[in-house]
């Protein structure tokens, strides 16, 4: 149990150093605001952070409009990292924005078919924020990686031919009706 407990400790700080480093790159477009606020407060800018990560979250429980915001915060900062994706010339943050996509829309249709769910699971939408940023986190090990390699990548690889097939049939069967019309 203390070794479970230790692992846990240790995954944690492995996240909470993760995000100290993200808060401080150059590169990323809230580190400016951090540097100002830290300045102004005399804050550090991870306290800073999760002090606004728990107005967030009381808002998502008690506020108007949380579908709205929970749905904000899981499209806008990958959308605009994705585009810087997109145009920068590695593969590599393709990749990881790609992943973070395929879980994103994949518990997008999950969600739409259980939708009984955001109306009997108590704090559905913190719940929802908190799951798509542990999917977006700037780490290596974020939640859509380890989703995607666990679960998605797996399941593709065991019925991915005979998907394709079920493809190839349909596209042949449209190509023959749009040639007899």
């Amino acid at each position: 149990m203390a070794a479970q407990v230790t692992q846990v400790k240790q995954f944690l700080d492995g996240y909470k150093q993760d995000v100290n480093q993200s808060l401080r790159d150059a590169s990323k477009p809230w580190t400016k605001v951090f540097d100002s606020l830290e300045e102004k407060t005399g804050v550090d800018r991870v306290k800073i952070f999760a002090g606004a990560v728990g107005l967030c979250a009381l808002y998502l429980i008690f506020g108007w409009g949380i579908q709205l915001l929970c749905n904000i915060i899981g499209v806008l900062y990958p959308a605009y990292t994705s585009i810087h994706a997109i145009e920068s010339s590695t593969k590599q943050d393709d990749t990881k924005w790609l992943i973070y996509w395929v879980t994103f829309g994949i518990f997008t249709v999950i969600e739409y078919f259980s939708s009984v769910l955001t109306a009997v699971i108590p704090f559905y939408w913190l719940l929802k924020c908190a799951f798509l940023i542990w999917c977006m986190l700037p780490t290596e090990q974020n939640g859509s990686t380890i989703i995607y390699r666990k679960l998605v990548l797996p399941y593709f690889l065991k019925h991915h031919e005979s998907v394709d097939r079920i493809i190839d049939d349909g596209i042949k069967k449209a190509t023959g009706v749009l040639k007899h019309d």
